[in-house]
């Protein structure tokens, strides 16, 4: 029995950003999946686990976490020693990846996941219309934010620093869904945000992530 367990829907945004954090550390894990179509979520037991009744959930022997960007900063802690470096020991650059996650939660996420509910899952999963309106509206904050990060990015070769870290994997869940939406422009018309964009979406942890996907 593996010591850590997620607790997910792998249709889940926040649930994917965890499963990419333990794939890049090359941890044993098991995934257990729940069934929000049922509101599994929504049950006393898992109740227990996220009192917000949210996926994912994270267990690591006694530890219990929930917050998708708080388990993958544990992650990256505890696991420092393991598989991919998602932060620096150095004070200086970690504070710097530190802005540009909080960028990303603050600014980027803001938008970019009123978009993927707007474009993917309202008429994907759910057979519903999209609000033109709350596109638009979003597709211009996004886009204030990609101009960010397209200077960012003609400086640095990834948003944190130099290597990949928790900055940039926090965006790969939003960015696989707006890839298939008409927001896609707005990453494809700025050339460092498209090259960035390339890169992390190769990775073979995050590949592994959506092989898991294709199979539920």
């Amino acid at each position: 029995m593996a010591a850590i367990k997620v607790h997910g829907s792998p249709l889940s945004t926040a649930t994917i950003r965890v499963l990419a954090a333990i794939y890049e550390k090359e941890l044993d894990h098991e995934f257990v999946l729940v069934d929000m179509r049922v509101g599994e979520h929504k049950k006393e037991h898992f109740l227990s686990l996220n009192p917000f009744g949210q996926v994912p959930t994270f267990e690591d022997g006694d530890l219990n976490l929930f917050e998708s960007r708080a388990i993958t900063t544990y992650i990256a802690h505890e696991y420092a020693d393991k598989g991919t470096q998602l932060i620096y020991k150095d004070s200086k650059k970690m504070a710097i990846t530190s802005v540009w996650m909080e960028v990303e939660a603050q600014q980027y996420d803001q938008a970019a996941s009123k978009l993927v509910w707007e474009l993917a899952a309202k008429p994907v999963l759910l057979g519903m219309s999209s609000d033109t309106a709350i596109v638009e509206e979003n597709e211009a904050k996004l886009a204030k934010v990609l101009d960010v990060y397209e200077n960012r990015l003609a400086q640095s070769k990834y948003l944190g620093g130099d290597c990949f870290t928790l900055t940039d994997l926090h965006h790969l869940p939003t960015i696989h869904y707006l890839m298939g939406t008409q927001a896609k422009k707005l990453f494809d018309s700025r050339p460092h945000v498209n090259a960035w964009l390339a890169d992390i979406t190769a990775r073979p942890a995050w590949l592994k992530v959506l092989a898991l996907q294709k199979k539920q």
